[in-house]
């Protein structure tokens, strides 16, 4: 059976245009209080589409989902209905097997249904485990093999410059994905070639498969290392808004920009935080009441 491309959800793109416009206008504060309303949100959506497809990374996916509902609602230059405009800012997952936040904020923004987060996984759907811009508007790229994302992004970084484009790329890598050669290999070029139109992110949630990043391979000290390659450095906390919206402007100067978001693996449910084998271990049905639970007390404790 072959899978055909998902279409933009006109409808739902014009609620997230009311939303970011809505967002733009009120002040810090409040815009803060709304993303993380909005990422509660998607991370409720995220447990109902690992426990429905029995299998996905919920961990990663919640630690990174304040960083995208962040970018996708208040600083990516993007329309979900004309998804492939040539002056839109670029977006890449490069830690691909955190498809499910990706999918959860294209769908809330409108570049397709939301009723397809139903499909995660299953037989012909489209929301594979890893991310195909074959099938799903919004995808700049393919991702899963790690290491792979940074590198495309900075090659579409310079060809930005050369074309004389104004628009951003903006990639997120994992912290143990840093681990990969080939990263260091991209920072040493974005660096090279004065890509301030930039931004790398790291998730840096301090687990990756199995174990702790620094037992596995010590990344510490990152900033200094980040800097040594000659980026501007942002170490943020990944969960605070207001620091993530400060965090993401555009660069200082003409070198590209490395945040750091200091993050906590599977941040909303207290039996996921900061374990290792949720990772991609899948919530059992009492799990996911357990967390919709804890979700649905901290959105009552955000809007307060």
């Amino acid at each position: 059976m072959q899978v055909s491309k998902l279409s933009a959800d006109a409808a739902q793109a014009a609620v997230w245009r009311d939303v970011r416009r809505e967002l733009r206008e009120a002040p810090i504060s409040e815009q803060a209080t709304r993303l993380a309303v909005l990422a509660n949100s998607a991370r409720r959506q995220i447990v109902d589409m690992i426990s429905g497809a029995g299998q996905g990374h919920i961990g990663g996916d919640f630690s990174v989902i304040d960083l995208m509902t962040t970018l996708f609602y208040s600083v990516l230059d993007i329309d979900p209905t004309n998804p492939a405009g040539n002056d839109r800012d670029r977006f890449v997952l490069s830690k691909g097997h955190c498809a499910g936040a990706l999918y959860s904020t294209l769908a809330n923004c409108g570049f397709f249904s939301p009723s397809e987060l139903s499909t995660f996984m299953a037989p012909y759907s489209a929301l594979n485990g890893h991310p195909n811009r074959n099938k799903i508007p919004g995808v700049e790229t393919n991702t899963g093999p790690l290491g792979h994302g940074l590198p495309v992004a900075v090659g579409t970084a310079i060809a930005a410059k050369l074309q004389g484009r104004a628009h951003r790329t903006f990639v997120v890598t994992g912290d143990g994905e840093l681990q990969e050669g080939s990263n260091w290999e991209a920072f040493m070029s974005a660096a090279h070639f004065k890509l301030n139109n930039l931004v790398a992110i790291v998730d840096r949630n301090r687990l990756q498969q199995g174990a702790r990043t620094e037992e596995t391979n010590a990344l510490d000290p990152l900033d200094q290392k980040l800097a040594a390659f000659g980026f501007e450095v942002r170490e943020i906390d990944g969960h605070d808004f207001v620091a993530l919206l400060d965090a993401l402007r555009p660069a200082s100067d003409t070198r590209p920009v490395a945040v750091i978001a200091n993050t906590i693996k599977g941040k909303g449910v207290s039996f996921i935080e900061d374990r290792a084998e949720w990772h991609h271990k899948v919530p059992s049905s009492e799990q996911v009441i357990l967390a919709h639970a804890e979700l649905e007390a901290q959105k009552a404790e955000a809007i307060r």
